[in-house]
């Protein structure tokens, strides 16, 4: 049986409390997205929830008009010591996983209360194995995500899909600015759809 979504919430915060609920109007998808990743992102085609081997903007609008709420999750990210930031998906390695994990506890709570069309989506690359698939690999077939070691907990990168994050998250009551350091506080945000 549904639980009622007040209910819901509650357990939700008990998981993970810093979070604000949104219509699915206030997320926004532009198809400038991706450029960004596909030209400023070193990592381009390293990892399955990384373009080009996520869905497209369009795609991803398609997707959220599936659903009424969202949910924006917001954590603090502490980077690993004795990293370098030019690293930045080993500087924040620890933090990813602790973030993607949560996001999927949430999920799947959401999903056993009877919301059985509940969704996450991340953002950054995917960290749960030191070396993704098509990194290894030199010719990358699209079928080859068979053989993903984690596909019921990876997700994809909002950014990925094409979510303007900073706009939507904006949209959620969050404040959100472009870092000038790495050593500046790192925020990362989730989104969780519902029905």
């Amino acid at each position: 049986m549904k639980k009622d979504f007040d209910t819901l919430l509650e357990e939700l915060a008990c998981i993970h409390p810093d979070f604000k609920v949104i219509s699915t109007d206030k997320v926004v998808v532009g198809d400038w997205v991706r450029w960004r990743c596909r030209y400023g992102c070193k990592a381009y085609g390293k990892h399955l929830n990384c373009p080009p081997h996520v869905p497209s903007p369009e795609e991803t609008k398609k997707l959220i008009r599936c659903y009424k709420s969202a949910i924006v999750a917001r954590f603090d990210a502490k980077p690993n010591p004795g990293v370098q930031p030019s690293h930045i998906h080993h500087f924040l390695w620890d933090a990813i996983k602790a973030f993607y994990d949560t996001m999927f506890e949430m999920e799947r709570h959401a999903f056993l209360s009877g919301y059985y069309k509940a969704f996450g989506m991340v953002g950054l690359c995917c960290a749960y194995c030191d070396e993704c698939i098509p990194e290894r690999e030199k010719f990358f077939e699209h079928a080859m995500k068979r053989f993903c070691v984690y596909p019921h907990r990876m997700r994809p990168g909002m950014e990925a899909c094409g979510i303007d994050v900073f706009r939507t998250v904006r949209n959620a009551g969050y404040e959100v600015e472009v870092l000038s350091s790495p050593y500046d506080k790192i925020t990362f945000f989730g989104m969780l759809l519902l029905e």
